[in-house]
């Protein structure tokens, strides 16, 4: 063979290898895309910790933490947990901009845990997730049977009105008069403009200010206010009794 047909056909040969690879490379593309549909069709699972009630089973509390993360929340969540409710303590981080999908898919997987009972969930959200519940959770009456929020991030809620319009459960909610955490994210000053609206709509919002209270004032935070604390932990219990029955 001269060295005239050898070339041409280590050239023929060379072209289907390369046709083959862009074939492969194509192939390879086409599944990461279907994957990537298909994931984003799936909620996404969030880790939670559960916090069982003294006699084995309970009505479900999903407890929402702030950016701080979980860790943050856990002797409130085991405190509440004493008054008989099975908590389910969550990240807020990974519920920021789902569009309520988040917190729709905490509620869903609270309800599969061990020492739940059936029946509709209640929320309580700190900072960050209690803005989460305070907006989203509280719009859903088939699921939430109350809200009930510490400082919640609320700077973000730029229709009062249409907040109120959209409020479907009772809400409770504890503000620091003296909060100005992240360029005022969850000021008093804003809860009160939500409560106003939501009363003049005729739905239930319950607003407590403690004027001296920083955000973060939970017990083991970083303005950790006993007082206000205290206060607001029994008008929980309070809210809790009422929602879930206990």
């Amino acid at each position: 063979m001269n060295t005239q047909c050898r070339r041409e056909q280590a050239v023929r040969r060379l072209g289907l290898s390369e046709r083959s690879e862009r074939g492969k490379i194509y192939a390879g593309i086409a599944v990461s895309v279907a994957l990537c549909c298909v994931f984003a069709a799936v909620p996404v699972a969030h880790a939670q910790q559960e916090f069982p009630p003294p006699q084995g089973k309970g009505r479900v509390v999903v407890l929402s933490s702030g950016m701080s993360g979980p860790a943050h929340y856990r002797e409130v969540a085991g405190e509440i947990a004493k008054l008989g409710y099975d908590v389910v303590l969550v990240d807020g981080n990974a519920e920021e901009g789902t569009h309520g999908d988040g917190v729709k898919s905490a509620i869903q997987q609270a309800m599969g845990m061990p020492h739940a009972l059936p029946g509709k969930v209640a929320l309580v959200g700190f900072s960050l997730g209690g803005g989460m519940s305070l907006y989203y959770g509280s719009q859903w009456p088939d699921q939430v049977a109350g809200v009930v929020v510490w400082y919640p991030a609320n700077a973000f809620i730029r229709d009062e009105s249409g907040f109120a319009s959209r409020l479907q459960t009772p809400v409770v909610v504890f503000a620091g008069g003296k909060d100005k955490y992240r360029n005022s994210c969850c000021t008093a000053a804003k809860d009160q403009a939500l409560q106003a609206a939501a009363k003049a709509g005729g739905k239930s919002f319950d607003l407590t200010v403690y004027p001296d209270a920083k955000h973060d004032f939970v017990k083991g935070g970083g303005n950790y206010d006993a007082e206000a604390y205290d206060d607001a932990f029994k008008r929980t219990a309070d809210a809790l009794k009422v929602y879930l029955g206990n």
